[in-house]
């Protein structure tokens, strides 16, 4: 894997102004090794299919071992550089395109990460974005398996331009969001592990996923940028037969243009390469007509910082008035 210090073809070239890319939506196996070898090849059958970047799903080189809370499941973990970003590395640089992929990764003895590594197309690893928000829901344990991330929310120079990413849980923060895209990403990717438990399907499935895609498209339509949501699709139940059925997961991958309007749709319930296209002048046209970023009120804001305002409105106001004097 290459240094980031190093000079690259992608500070040569300009970004494209128009350019495709792969979404992939895989179903994980119980074999580490498989889901990696798996997930090479989607990257090389996005590229042919003329992806310039392509995105993996959240933690897909193993089945959602956070269904519950096993010790064990800290020998998944690996660091980065590592198994996965070598391979993937060495995957990118032969198609020509840029990875984004996700690790369980290993900081250090006892200390883990849900995190998404950002390789470049010549095979250098740009960054990594460690998953801000932890859940710690019905087999969704994550808080026992990782630290929440402390790299802040970031965006990464590519060869098709400044991209951001996100993970799964991060997806229902506008905070998030925001923040990414006011540091010039175009595109925000949420590499995700979302699904129905099967008993809540029938009465809340509907409800659940269309919450899911409007709240993402939201993002997209507030920051007019593009937002593409990557998930995983199968039924996967836990490793010790716990918690019953276990979790359906919806799939559903797709992109979402800066007004909102999604330009390609995965189904729910099979394996698929979403290919699509982002165009860099739609952002500036959106953006002029819906000037969101202009008109934000920067100096009104101070609450934000707050995990709820238990003061009284007077009492806010005052501390607006304070820093503005």
């Amino acid at each position: 894997m290459k240094i980031a210090g190093m000079r690259t073809t992608s500070e040569a070239a300009p970004p494209a102004v128009r350019y495709k890319i792969g979404l992939v939506q895989m179903a994980m196996s119980a074999d580490p090794d498989a889901n990696l070898n798996t997930a090479v090849a989607k990257v090389a059958e996005a590229a042919a299919a003329g992806a310039r970047l392509v995105c993996l799903p959240e933690l897909f080189r193993s089945r959602y071992f956070a269904q519950h809370e096993d010790a064990a499941s800290f020998d998944l973990a690996e660091p980065v550089p590592g198994p996965s970003t070598e391979a993937l590395a060495q995957a990118a640089q032969r198609a020509g395109v840029v990875v984004i992929a996700p690790v369980f990764e290993r900081r250090a003895p006892g200390l883990y990460h849900n995190s998404a590594a950002v390789i470049d197309a010549d095979g250098r690893l740009v960054g990594i974005y460690r998953k801000m928000h932890i859940p710690d829901d019905p087999a969704y344990y994550e808080k026992f398996y990782f630290a929440p991330g402390d790299l802040g929310f970031r965006a990464f120079d590519t060869r098709v331009g400044r991209i951001g990413t996100l993970v799964c849980w991060d997806q229902w923060y506008p905070e998030g969001a925001r923040l990414t895209a006011l540091q010039g990403a175009a595109v925000l990717f949420y590499p995700t592990a979302i699904g129905w438990h099967p008993k809540e399907k029938a009465m809340h499935g509907s409800g659940q996923l269309d919450a899911w895609r409007t709240i993402q498209r939201s993002h997209a339509i507030a920051n007019g940028c593009y937002v593409a949501a990557v998930n995983r699709v199968g039924q996967e139940r836990p490793s010790d037969g716990g918690d019953g059925e276990g979790i359906e997961f919806w799939g559903s991958s797709f992109l979402a243009d800066p007004f909102g309007a999604v330009v390609a749709e995965a189904p729910p319930d099979r394996e698929a390469i979403v290919i699509a296209e982002v165009d860099l002048d739609r952002i500036e046209e959106v953006r002029r007509g819906w000037p969101f970023l202009r008109d934000r009120r920067v100096d009104a804001y101070a609450g934000i910082t707050s995990r709820f305002l238990d003061e009284a409105p007077s009492a806010v106001s005052r501390q607006h008035d304070a820093r503005n004097r």
